[in-house]
């Protein structure tokens, strides 16, 4: 398994957020995440992307305890629904800074910036882009180091028609290329493009997981859209 969950827990006020989860994730699988807002979807990548730390359980990323933070850095991309970008520095300035960061070398940079179409806006400041820029740009960064595992926290959210079926375009491909990836959505239209698996939350729990085609003939989904 390239990840493996076990009894993970993160609880907020009136016990919102992850309650003793347990997933395992195949290399290559492309699963949505899915449930009412407050279900845990977001708090399960963040935890996965090291931006929160969960109050129990373990996570392992091929092998490796998600504690270990430099040794896993690498291995996970994290697509953040705001990105997390200095607004007031350059495109290039921010890819630059998380080069650095990642201990990649700068040439990663600039095939980033040929892959995503980022060349004529690498001197603007992130703060005067489009949300559509801003988000090429916010994949670009977590994809510096290669990292075999793709996190995407509503990636399509507040994104016009072109730059969503964009989006759908560029997660394809990263899939077709073999990476793993965990995306979050209230999409009935972004699950049937995508995934090839569905997991549920609802209220911290896992009350779904199976196929896309499964899922759509169920009962939970009807209730999840009532």
């Amino acid at each position: 398994m390239q990840i493996e969950i076990y009894d993970l827990t993160k609880t907020y006020r009136e016990n919102r957020g992850l309650l003793s989860t347990t997933l395992e994730v195949e290399k290559g699988e492309l699963i949505a995440v899915i449930g009412h807002n407050g279900a845990g979807k977001s708090t399960l990548l963040k935890m996965l992307a090291g931006w929160h730390l969960p109050d129990s359980g373990t996570v392992l990323v091929d092998g490796i305890n998600l504690e270990d933070r430099l040794a896993v850095v690498r291995k996970i991309g994290f697509v953040p629904e705001t990105p997390n970008l200095f607004d007031s520095f350059s495109l290039d300035y921010n890819l630059k800074l998380f080069a650095r960061l990642f201990s990649v070398p700068l040439l990663r940079v600039e095939e980033i910036l040929k892959e995503f179409d980022l060349i004529p806006f690498r001197k603007s400041k992130v703060q005067v882009l489009s949300k559509g820029l801003r988000q090429r740009v916010s994949i670009g960064r977590a994809l510096l180091a290669d990292p075999p595992l793709l996190l995407f926290d509503e990636p399509t959210s507040g994104l016009d028609f072109e730059m969503t079926h964009e989006i759908y375009r560029m997660i394809k491909e990263f899939h077709a290329s073999g990476k793993t990836i965990l995306f979050t959505s209230h999409r009935p239209e972004e699950l049937k493009a995508l995934a090839t698996r569905i997991i549920m939350l609802h209220r911290g729990a896992v009350v779904f997981d199976g196929p896309p085609d499964t899922y759509f003939q169920s009962e939970i989904h009807e209730k999840l859209y009532q």
